[in-house]
């Protein structure tokens, strides 16, 4: 799969996705890269540290956000693409739900669309993608059920039946969205299971709440479940999952290394 320029072995690798929030109420560095040159400051950072694509957000999608309208969102993660395309090849990708926004950061030089809202993509987001060259990453938003691998790939196939090429998709489980403490680590315990639905995975556990009572006492605090993520990351390259998104950059990249020197000892 080649992303841009560079060539991505999605099923014999993991890739590290840095979070870049340009929001103001993420539930975890909210606020923080909100101006476009700490979006970039921060941006390069992360590719510094090892970041093979960056995720650029302009609106929350933590539990009991609120949605803000399309010209809002693409205000805030429009001047960030088009700043960081002139500067760096790196791949990047823009979590949006809204087909407008997708469009406006496709024709800025995004290359992946990742949509929460997989199961739940209007027409016109499914039209946007298939009329662009990106990537589609599509978010099962559902409660985990039973033969979990074949409810994603029917959400996957939604989109080849609206004319997307099957080779552009990648399939993220939703954790913590629409889902239990319970149903997140079941999905987990699953991965190597669900890495083997002809589609490449994506994996967003990244300081998620249900880390927090493996962590305690610090857990509560979002940046103080890092240990935990990493867990995640592991099981994720184990897994054979393809990406795994992350705020921690520097640390999840370095402990993908450690785990790629074990299994190549």
């Amino acid at each position: 799969m080649k992303i841009r320029n560079t060539e991505f072995d999605l099923k014999n690798n993991t890739y590290v996705m840095g979070i870049l929030n340009v929001t103001p109420d993420s539930f975890s560095d909210g606020g923080l890269h909100n101006t476009t040159e700490s979006a970039i400051s921060h941006a390069l950072s992360m590719i510094e540290d090892g970041a093979a694509i960056i995720d650029i957000g302009g609106e929350s999608t933590r539990p009991g956000y609120e949605c803000v309208p399309d010209d809002v969102e693409s205000e805030r993660v429009i001047p960030v693409i088009r700043a960081l395309r002139k500067i760096s090849d790196v791949a990047i990708s823009v979590d949006t739900t809204k087909a407008s926004v997708a469009a406006a950061a496709v024709a800025e030089g995004a290359d992946i669309i990742n949509s929460v809202a997989g199961l739940g993509a209007d027409d016109e987001m499914l039209k946007t993608v298939k009329d662009s060259d990106a990537y589609f990453v599509m978010t099962y938003e559902n409660n985990y059920v039973n033969q979990f691998g074949e409810a994603l790939i029917g959400m996957a196939e939604r989109a080849v039946e609206a004319g997307i090429a099957a080779e552009r998709i990648i399939v993220d489980p939703g954790i913590g969205f629409g889902k239990s403490a319970t149903d997140n680590l079941k999905i987990i315990n699953e991965l190597p299971i669900i890495t083997q639905i002809g589609y490449p995975i994506l994996l967003g556990c990244s300081r998620k709440s249900f880390i927090a009572p493996f962590t305690s006492p610090t857990g509560s605090v979002a940046k103080d479940r890092l240990p935990g993520t990493i867990v995640t990351t592991v099981l994720a390259g184990l897994a054979g999952v393809g990406i795994v998104r992350v705020h921690d950059v520097k640390e999840n990249v370095a402990a993908l290394s450690l785990l790629r020197g074990i299994c190549e000892s």
